[in-house]
């Protein structure tokens, strides 16, 4: 194969994959807008809140390292989400239950199906629990958001790295006489005979 032939082919490959990367990398941004842009009006429109600075949640060991970062803030992010879901209303459901499972409190309703109090509390931890997996979905979906987003970075720079090979190996293609042959495991090439 004539060294020319071979340059060019394989230049001509390294463009089409910068393409695809470069389209990959346009998906892979739009897939984290909308990730992040729903998460975000979806948590904006629960209008749910951290406590303020240097309420008593805070003391709490479990609660106050996580949370008071975000001290007085709307919960809208994942990261959020995730904080408060982990952080907050698992720690209040564990101290209602006395660190039973759902699954644990509604088992000893049951068994006592007059205690109007255990009922209460199976309700509670039930709404306790559904918005905690809520909450962690949502941080679900935005780190699958943000992973979108560092592939999207990555596709781009290998789309800009075939870009630059590419055109290196059409102007090495240009520099190339038409009676080169590509000699493998030779560094001169070997002249094309008549």
């Amino acid at each position: 194969m004539r060294r020319k032939t071979f340059d060019t082919l394989v230049s001509t490959a390294g463009l089409v994959v910068a393409a695809i990367l470069l389209i990959a990398g346009g998906l892979l941004t739009w897939a984290n807008n909308f990730v992040t842009d729903q998460v975000h009006d979806q948590l904006a429109a629960q209008k749910i809140f951290f406590p303020e600075a240097g309420d008593e949640a805070y003391e709490d060991d479990r609660i106050g390292p996580y949370a008071e970062q975000y001290a007085g803030e709307q919960l809208v992010s994942g990261e959020q989400a995730k904080v408060y879901a982990d952080h907050y209303i698992a720690v209040h459901v564990a101290d209602m239950s006395g660190d039973r499972t759902y699954a644990e409190v509604s088992a000893a309703s049951r068994a006592n199906p007059d205690d109007e109090e255990a009922k209460a509390l199976v309700q509670t931890v039930f709404r306790g629990e559904t918005l905690r997996g809520l909450l962690l979905n949502a941080y679900a979906f935005w780190k699958m958001g943000q992973i979108a987003l560092y592939a999207a970075i990555v596709s781009f720079v290998g789309a800009g790295v075939f870009l630059v090979l590419s055109v290196l190996g059409f102007v090495h293609a240009g520099r190339t006489t038409s009676d080169e042959k590509l000699k493998l495991g030779s560094r001169t090439p070997a002249p094309v005979e008549p």
